[in-house]
């Protein structure tokens, strides 16, 4: 039988006071971390819709602007693009912000990984939203 287990009944032992304020706070701290994961992925999600928005905008105006030229303006097309992905970004990169600062703060009572998942995916979302935003101002796409 293992060290561990109450050899009449086969359970383990109970916990001490301690250990269990212990396990609930672990617990609360994991349950922030998911909460805060779900909150970046909701900012990721919206920043891509911008920047996709935006990226669409300009590609299809720009289009229309070539078969039309005398209605549509010159810059709108640039304008639109350029209004719709520097907002994707900079929310994206407002939720990053945000999410490492309470992840900053919940290092505090609990050891975990520096570079959560959710974390990895918001900083390639703000990487690729800062390269569209170039493009469309540079007119490189």
């Amino acid at each position: 039988m293992a060290p561990n287990v109450n050899p009449e009944t086969g359970a383990p032992p109970p916990k001490t006071s301690s250990e269990l304020a212990q396990l609930n706070t672990d617990l609360a701290v994991d349950r922030t971390v998911m909460a805060a994961d779900r909150s970046l992925m909701a900012w990721v999600r919206t920043a891509l819709s911008m920047i996709s928005f935006g990226f669409t905008i300009y590609k299809i105006i720009e289009g229309l602007q070539h078969e039309a030229a005398h209605t549509i303006k010159a810059e709108m097309p640039r304008d639109v693009g350029l209004f719709l992905t520097g907002l994707g970004t900079v929310a994206m990169v407002m939720g990053t912000i945000e999410y490492w600062l309470r992840l900053k703060h919940l290092r505090e009572n609990k050891k975990m990984r520096t570079l959560q998942p959710s974390l990895v995916m918001a900083l390639i979302m703000s990487v690729a939203g800062l390269f569209i935003f170039v493009g469309i101002a540079f007119k490189l796409l």
